[in-house]
């Protein structure tokens, strides 16, 4: 029976679910697989830290280069994290002939062009479905499932920090703070959660996203990426008498002239729509094709054994291809012929708007925004006033706008700022309406 080794670079959170999977459920894998997967040598950078899961000794090593090169180990799984040495090692993997399984979303969303070409030059498989939206299979979805689909838009919940933190301000109206000192509480949210709490993680995510689906690697610091830092109680009240949840939300189209539209925010989406009722540390992946029309997966987006569960079925793809001298059969994008679109500017977008003013309550104050934003070809929706606001010291007025340009918005607004009856700056949430 053929035995194919695997080398694992990395044995943190996710790269002990892998390895627990691979040594504990040999045996299921091998009635599924017909073959052996054998772990055949784990890189720790600590050898003696405390861990969820623990390989047998003889199988540790602190030397990448015992795994990375070595022709007895065809599979380099890279669970390290981080841009350096990630990048490098996997560079030499794929050069060196190996496979390399992969759930550095970081590193592929910045170093992206120059992995995802090497692995088109030596023919290696280059997978890496747990770096986006964890135990969701969208990326196979994508490559595979729509290959035959001309892609129209891609919209996903991708942080399952920021979905839990967001769905307790909205269940629970408790602030942000208080719900991100909770997540942090039960492990969801890292001590330091700047990465998660300001888009960059669901901005690389969606960044191989738009890849797979178009066929072009943007850069995150090309489109507009905004956290849910600022976001407050009044806000999702607001939100819940107008029919909306806000939702941190990924948005991937092209437009009529060819152009990526990109965008992470926090968005408005009215409630009972799907994406509307993904909660807690769940994520989700909305995509529209052509053909397919709208396909829609919701799962557990992050955690030890989810993550692990994704890296595994790259792990026995790869296997498999490698028995029937296949691999690889599909490009690492699923497209051979990568094409460089230009991303749309965030002031070109049109969308409708939530504006939160806080005003001194006095007449015409509100006569005066409305014409403000009327100058600006910004037609009003709805308009409420809520009860005086005393931490504010003002009344707030809620309106919601038709479609119109970002900057003209924009511009409308940094006009209404210099009114004397403003006082606090005014608020925006960008809102979408998804089925």
């Amino acid at each position: 029976m053929t035995t194919i080794n695997v080398g694992l670079l990395g044995l943190g959170t996710v790269g002990s679910g892998v390895a627990k999977i691979i040594i504990e459920e040999a045996n299921l894998l091998t009635q599924k697989l017909g073959f052996s997967l054998k772990l055949a040598k784990v890189c720790a950078r600590n050898l003696s830290a405390s861990r969820a899961y623990n390989p047998p000794a003889d199988l540790l090593t602190t030397d990448p280069m015992d795994i990375v090169g070595n022709p007895d180990i065809p599979i380099v799984v890279e669970l390290m994290g981080g841009l350096e040495p990630a990048r490098t090692l996997v560079l030499k993997a794929l050069s060196s002939g190996q496979h390399v399984v992969t759930a550095n979303k970081a590193l592929l969303a910045t170093h992206g062009q120059e992995i995802f070409q090497k692995a088109l030059e030596t023919s290696r498989e280059l997978k890496f479905e747990a770096a986006v939206a964890g135990a969701i299979p969208i990326i196979r979805v994508l490559k595979e499932g729509l290959t035959a689909n001309r892609i129209q838009s891609v919209f996903g919940i991708l942080n399952g920090t920021t979905n839990h933190i967001l769905t307790r301000m909205t269940q629970d109206g408790l602030t942000f703070q208080a719900a991100l000192a909770e997540a942090q509480e039960f492990g969801y949210a890292e001590a330091d959660p700047t990465n998660d709490v300001e888009g960059f993680d669901a901005a690389h995510k969606l960044t191989l996203l738009t890849a797979l689906a178009y066929g072009s690697l943007p850069k995150v610091a090309d489109f507009h990426v905004e956290g849910i830092t600022k976001l407050e109680p009044e806000d999702f009240a607001a939100a819940a008498e107008f029919g909306y949840v806000i939702k941190l939300l990924a948005i991937s189209t092209v437009d009529q002239d060819g152009r990526l539209e990109i965008r992470l925010h926090p968005t408005m989406l009215p409630k009972g729509s799907l994406m509307a009722e993904v909660n807690g540390v769940m994520n989700a992946v909305m995509v529209r094709g052509e053909a397919s029309g709208d396909i829609f997966l919701s799962g557990a987006g992050a955690g030890m054994m989810p993550t692990a569960s994704a890296v595994m079925g790259d792990i026995v793809e790869t296997a498999r291809d490698l028995r029937s001298g296949s691999a690889p059969q599909v490009p690492a994008l699923g497209w051979r012929n990568a094409q460089t679109l230009a991303v749309k500017s965030q002031d070109d977008v049109r969308l409708a708007y939530f504006l939160r003013f806080t005003v001194i309550d006095k007449p015409g104050v509100l006569a005066a925004i409305s014409g403000i934003l009327g100058s600006h070809n910004i037609s009003i929706a709805r308009v409420v006033q809520k009860d005086h606001d005393p931490k504010r010291g003002g009344v707030v007025v809620v309106i919601l706008t038709h479609e119109a340009r970002e900057k003209d918005l924009l511009t409308a607004l940094a006009e209404a700022a210099k009114l004397d009856s403003l006082t606090a700056p005014t608020r925006l949430i960008r809102v979408e309406k998804l089925v």
